[in-house]
């Protein structure tokens, strides 16, 4: 699917790039702290730090800085996943590398996922099956990883484990947020990453 178009006046990329990031960040907070519903574009401009004029130039309604938010965390993900979908070494070796990338993406962006997952909803119709599709897309980066292994005999799993394990990944990832005032408090990242991948594939090896 295309990539949502979001309007600026500005022709200037790296400042368009750079306005927006400030954006996501102040609209994060603002988001976590009060829910998009009653958040308002000039709370966002002033928490970023510039004018609700100066907003407009970058953005054409309050729902396209929730869809940047969205951007920003699978553009993450899905390049550092794509390092591990093109490097040599075993299968298992990649895919244990995919699922430590996804977690350290995961713990570095936990207030956008945070947000992502509670204000999707919000999202008009076209913007969020973008999202949707991106996060299809992102499942079958992992699948494509996990095939790899099960054709060199290091996993066996059918077809259904297959898309079973990439969706368990998916979720213990974004666990890490979504219980984060319980997990957090029990594990360092690399512990939960750890004992999360040796219960991921144990029963695959």
């Amino acid at each position: 699917m295309k990539k949502k178009a979001v309007p600026s006046m500005i022709k200037d990329q790296q400042l368009i790039k750079k306005r927006r990031e400030q954006m996501i960040k102040a609209a994060v907070h603002l988001f976590i702290e009060k829910g998009f519903h009653r958040t308002t574009t000039r709370e966002i401009a002033k928490q970023a730090g510039f004018s609700i004029g100066t907003l407009y130039e970058y953005i054409g309604a309050k729902e396209d800085v929730l869809y940047l938010v969205c951007d920003a965390i699978y553009e993450e993900v899905s390049d550092r996943l794509q390092q591990h979908l093109d490097q040599e070494g075993s299968g298992l070796e990649r895919l244990k590398k995919a699922i430590h990338a996804y977690f350290l993406v995961i713990d570095e962006m936990q207030d956008e996922v945070l947000v992502m997952y509670q204000e999707t909803k919000s999202l008009p119709k076209e913007a969020l099956k973008y999202v949707l599709e991106k996060e299809h897309e992102m499942a079958e980066m992992f699948e494509l990883i996990i095939r790899d292994c099960v054709t060199s005999g290091e996993l066996q799993a059918t077809e259904k484990q297959i898309s079973l394990l990439t969706q368990n990944i998916l979720v213990q990832g974004q666990m890490w947020t979504f219980r984060r005032w319980a997990v957090q408090k029990l594990f360092t990242l690399e512990e939960y990453t750890k004992l999360q991948m040796n219960q991921l594939l144990a029963l695959n090896m």
